[in-house]
């Protein structure tokens, strides 16, 4: 396993990067909120500087413009692809991030779906799965795969729709901590359901939520209830040996401070 940290494809990419690599690390995800940046100069520009810096681009976390409510009264409905009213303009938004991701040399494309319905039955499942199921054909024919970002969806439900989806190329980005946030899972435990699929963790801590409206509280790396020792030592079992990216999910010289002790902890445990 190897360890690396989330940064942003922006205005100021090179920078971003230039930062890992000061970091002492030398992969990362990059992540995208705003398709004004899923251009081709874009793609090239984080290229090149991955390049300067020695920095391997793991996985391309591609999110979506407009409304999103990271709570539980409004986030089923503006959250990811689960919401038809924002279905089509995402997946466009999706393709776009994939077409930047192989631009890049990138294979692995992750995103949060939302709140994946429970019950395979119903019309809003099976119209989910046949968009996903067309967006994975596109990636699959350019030779990559779609992550699903873990958190808003339990395990069990994550899997049945990869089974579903049935393309080959679809996988898991594994957020032990949003596992957590959004009271869906242990973290450990939910290994031993999706285990197969995890092409990709975030290193992330964090505590079950106290109320109905609000997720969980994020917390720094080894403070949270993520059961880092024993998460580690069942990844190993599974055989897992790609990145642990490193997510905090705040800003400033606190935010660096807890990415360096979390790298110091995933190191030991590694």
């Amino acid at each position: 396993m190897k360890i690396g940290v989330l940064t942003s494809l922006n205005g100021t990419v090179e920078e971003n990067i230039r930062k890992v690599a000061e970091l002492g690390l030398d992969n990362c995800q990059l992540k995208c909120w705003n398709s004004a940046f899923l251009t081709d100069e874009m793609a090239d520009r984080a290229a090149a500087a991955a390049r300067k810096y020695g920095v391997e681009i793991t996985a391309f976390w591609c999110g979506w413009d407009g409304m999103s409510y990271w709570n539980f009264y409004e986030g089923p409905s503006t959250l990811g692809l689960v919401p038809t009213a924002y279905r089509a303009e995402r997946l466009a938004m999706l393709v776009k991030g994939a077409q930047v991701a192989k631009r890049m040399g990138v294979t692995d494309v992750v995103t949060h779906v939302g709140f994946l319905p429970e019950n395979p039955a119903t019309t809003e499942y099976q119209e989910l799965v046949c968009a996903l199921r067309w967006y994975c054909k596109k990636l699959l024919a350019q030779g990559q795969y779609f992550l699903f970002e873990t958190g808003q969806e339990t395990p069990v439900t994550l899997k049945r729709m990869i089974q579903d989806i049935g393309t080959g190329n679809v996988g898991i980005n594994l957020d032990p901590a949003n596992l957590l946030l959004y009271g869906k899972a242990n973290p450990v435990d939910s290994l031993d359901i999706f285990g197969e699929y995890v092409r990709g963790i975030h290193g992330k801590d964090g505590e079950y939520p106290t109320d109905g409206r609000y997720l969980g509280k994020e917390k720094p790396l080894g403070e949270g209830r993520v059961n880092y020792p024993l998460f580690i030592a069942r990844l190993k079992e599974l055989g897992y040996d790609g990145a642990i990216t490193i997510e905090r999910e705040i800003s400033g010289e606190k935010q660096i401070e807890d990415i360096l002790s979390a790298k110091a902890i995933l190191e030991k445990l590694i």
